[in-house]
């Protein structure tokens, strides 16, 4: 690569006055494309105002920029107004969770306390039941043993019976029982 310096200076790659053809050299030909350049530009814009059309694009720049600072503030607004409808949405949220949750607490415990007095309740009942069970039970065995034992009874005393009676004792009782039978006929 050359030095800039050497570029300019060494007029060995200038083209003569005779002769047309390109300088490939970009150092040495910036300067003469800008000079036709801004002649071009003076030329053409001597009715335009430089200084003008520079105003008129900065003001419309400047309208863009504070139109979109109003749009941005609008915006936050909007979203300033949204996250108070938030938050207040989220207040009422929680206050009801809180007060859904304590309500569920006390429900909770009101009837976990109806089911531990229905159960006592419930044990109550079974305990009467089997006392009335029980004592159903102790009865039918005392008549059941009152019944075995007056049969036993019985079954002695008829076999009592029957081993001391003989004909001639159960003939007198016979007629014993029936003058007591005649008695009674008498005194009606």
């Amino acid at each position: 690569m050359k030095n800039i310096t050497d570029s300019f200076l060494s007029l060995g790659y200038w083209t003569s006055a005779g002769s047309f053809g390109f300088n490939t050299d970009i150092l040495a030909t910036n300067p003469i494309n800008l000079s036709v350049v801004l002649g071009v530009l003076i030329f053409f814009g001597k009715g335009v105002c430089a200084s003008c059309l520079l105003s008129d694009l900065l003001d419309n720049r400047k309208q863009r920029i504070l139109k979109t600072i109003r749009n941005s503030e609008e915006l936050r607004e909007g979203a300033i107004q949204q996250l108070e409808k938030a938050r207040a949405r989220l207040r009422k949220v929680e206050m009801e969770a809180n007060r859904f949750r304590v309500n569920g607490y006390s429900e909770i415990e009101r009837e976990k306390l109806n089911l531990i007095n229905s159960i006592y309740t419930t044990l109550e009942q079974l305990e009467n039941y089997k006392n009335e069970t029980i004592h159903f039970e102790q009865q039918r065995a005392i008549n059941q043993v009152r019944q075995r034992v007056f049969q036993q009874a019985l079954q002695g005393a008829l076999g009592t019976l029957n081993s001391c009676l003989n004909n001639e004792l159960h003939l007198r009782t016979i007629s014993a029982n029936i003058g007591m039978f005649g008695a009674m006929k008498e005194i009606k």
